[in-house]
């Protein structure tokens, strides 16, 4: 019996009244994994003894009632670290690595009843926006099993999409939570930049990289974000800002909510019948009393470039410890130490973290650091600039998440242009620091369509509020793929 069907709330209910218990939540939840596991390759690693261990212990002290999420499985990312549970963002050069501690959002997890019941699969050390650059295995899309999930948090949206979890974690660099949860039809949050914890998130780019949540619905994801959000002194760039009920305006009508609509989110390169779908949503938010005008953000055409000049320096000084010394993979039949650096990282890191780590480095060193890596940052600013000005009028930003819906496994693997330019819709958002999220806003041919709202830094509860208002209202968010019972 799958109980993935149901939401947070009633399964809690169910586990309160003692109608299941957490092993019995718990024990489905592994049946929906393995039972699906085979065509979707979602998870790295499926964490039965211990996350059965932890569900037994939960039933044994009883099921608090004032915690809502007491006992309820999920997946987290496999770049989150999990103490004496394998973490390898899906790397050979972390293959066999047991960390040695929980991240922050890990503890959070555990102290509210959580129950990890897997590690998810995903693009190598998250560099990548097709969940096809994993070292281990590719990931397929939940509604069509020849498209990618997108990524990097591949498996953390096709185990939702699909059934195999009701909740997953994930983390979002330049889009990594948004699209894939775009390709997948379920809902994506990426927070305001130091809302979670990134302690013990394996870094990719530091003053970008930030852990969020998929769900089925919206509520939900802010339940789930309620979860691990708040200050952690053991991270620096962690903000003090006291942590809302982000449900809290779920339910309240949008009348007179100010909405803009960047006219650079749906020119050249959006294909024309996912335009169609968001800007049909745009309609029905105006129907629901909403406010939708167009405006301008002119340098988010500069986005992408800037994005990966900052992402990748960051990346080559992040990767710089996975040297074949201290942990993980090393290479054999070495003969000196410059030899053991070289032979490591050339055989322990994928095609895709190696070109980023080479251009990095580029960016970096003498001669190029001005033009590149210091221009990037001042474009940054430029586009930190255009979003401030737009929140000075309006509360949300609609567009949409993804360019295109899921494309074919395989049909943009060898180029990497084509491949960073799908998520020219979602760099922006992390460049200024802002949260954004992803609904299902519609299908093209059998494919979900995701359409994004950005919100001023620290407005989550806002973004929630209009969120929950489209989902109300429309029928999206209730379909599902053939894998998890919907119809063809």
């Amino acid at each position: 019996m799958s109980l993935n069907d149901k939401t947070l709330k009633e399964l809690h209910e169910l586990l309160v009244n003692k109608e299941i218990s957490a092993v019995e939540l718990t024990q489905s939840t592994l049946e929906d994994i393995t039972s699906r596991e085979d065509k979707i390759g979602a998870f790295l690693n499926i964490i039965e003894k211990k996350a059965l261990e932890q569900a037994q212990t939960i039933d044994a002290r009883g099921i608090r009632s004032e915690v809502l999420t007491d006992g309820i499985p999920l997946a987290v990312k496999d770049n989150i670290v999990t103490n004496g549970i394998e973490t390898t963002a899906a790397s050979k050069i972390l293959k066999g690595w047991i960390p040695p501690y929980d991240a922050t959002v890990v503890e959070k997890l555990y102290d509210q009843g959580m129950i990890i019941v897997g590690k998810a699969n995903m693009d190598e050390f998250a560099m990548g926006g097709s969940g096809e650059n994993s070292a281990v295995k590719p990931t397929h899309n939940a509604w069509d099993l020849t498209k990618v999930p997108g990524g990097s948090s591949s498996g953390s949206a096709s185990a939702v999409a699909s059934g195999q979890v009701r909740f997953s974690l994930g983390s979002d660099t330049g889009g990594s939570i948004r699209q894939p949860a775009s390709f997948n039809g379920i809902v994506g949050m990426k927070p305001t930049y130091g809302r979670v914890s990134r302690w013990g998130l394996i870094a990719f780019a530091s003053s970008l990289d930030q852990i969020g949540t998929f769900s089925q619905t919206v509520e939900e994801n802010a339940q789930l974000l309620q979860v691990i959000s708040g200050f952690d002194p053991k991270d620096s760039t962690s903000s003090h800002f006291a942590i809302p009920d982000y449900t809290s305006k779920i339910g309240q009508d949008i009348k007179g909510m100010k909405i803009a609509l960047p006219k650079e989110y749906f020119g050249a390169g959006i294909d024309e019948s996912v335009k169609a779908q968001v800007l049909a949503a745009a309609k029905h938010f105006e129907s629901l009393g909403a406010i939708v005008e167009e405006v301008s953000l002119p340098h988010s055409k500069y986005g992408v470039a800037a994005y990966y000049i900052i992402g990748s320096s960051e990346a080559s000084s992040n990767l710089q410890r996975f040297d074949g010394i201290r942990y993980g993979y090393r290479a054999q039949a070495i003969k000196n130490l410059e030899d053991l650096y070289v032979k490591t990282r050339s055989e322990g890191f994928g095609e895709e973290v190696k070109r980023r780590i080479m251009l990095g480095t580029y960016s970096l060193s003498a001669g190029f650091y001005d033009a590149y890596f210091k221009k990037a940052g001042q474009v940054r600013t430029q586009i930190i600039e255009d979003f401030a000005k737009v929140f000075g009028q309006y509360d949300l930003i609609l567009a949409p998440t993804a360019p295109t819906v899921a494309f074919d496994l395989g049909s943009r693997i060898d180029d990497p242009i084509a491949m960073y330019m799908a998520d020219i819709l979602t760099i922006p958002v992390n460049l200024a620091g802002l949260p954004g999220i992803s609904i299902s806003a519609g299908q093209v041919d059998g494919l979900p369509v995701g359409m994004q709202l950005i919100g001023k830094r620290y407005s989550e509860e806002t973004i929630y509020q209009a969120a929950a208002a489209f989902e109300a209202t429309t029928e999206w968010h209730k379909k599902q793929p053939v894998i998890f019972g919907g119809k063809k």
